[in-house]
């Protein structure tokens, strides 16, 4: 009797999902976030919004590789006070900049992400925008599907088009 009733359920289950796959769609995330990404400027908003910090910090960095090199090259035939004082300026101004390179790396993956997420906000409207359009009552990713049959409807044109 148990394994009647297990039957029965699971050709009820199977016979929902061959219903459901009428209503089942994949869209390309990673193809449109790139898509989206490229359209809208967002590497080229973050390039210049952190152009100017970041040649500072190539201004600091040849400034310390200068310094190290003087130091290495002259430290031999240079007075104990100033190879001490040049030591001295050399480690404040490598942490310095290390605390900068830090700071100046936190902020643009902290941009990065803000960027990102907007752009993902938009995708996924877009997504529910084109299913409820097209009736579609489950989207999958196209890149964690592991065998897409033919019956499975592709949206990923629809949904760029849609967020344009």
């Amino acid at each position: 009797m148990k394994k009647w009733l297990c039957a029965a359920g699971l050709s009820l289950a199977m016979a929902a999902s061959a219903q459901a796959a009428d209503k089942v769609a994949v869209v390309n995330m990673q193809n449109l976030f790139q898509q989206v990404a490229q359209n809208t400027g967002v590497s080229k908003t973050l390039e210049n919004e952190f152009k100017s910090r970041g040649s500072e910090l190539q201004r600091q960095e040849s400034d310390l590789q200068a310094k190290m090199q003087r130091l290495q090259r002259d430290g031999s035939t240079m007075k104990a006070s100033d190879r001490t004082k040049l030591e001295k300026d050399i480690m404040t101004q490598r942490q310095a900049f290390g605390t900068k390179a830090q700071q100046f790396e936190q902020d643009r993956a902290r941009r990065s992400n803000e960027e990102r997420g907007k752009l993902v906000s938009r995708i996924q409207a877009a997504v529910k925008k084109v299913a409820a359009d097209q009736d579609v009552d489950l989207v999958l990713d196209a890149n964690t599907v592991v065998y897409n049959g033919s019956d499975v409807k592709d949206i990923t044109a629809d949904v760029l088009k849609q967020v344009k």
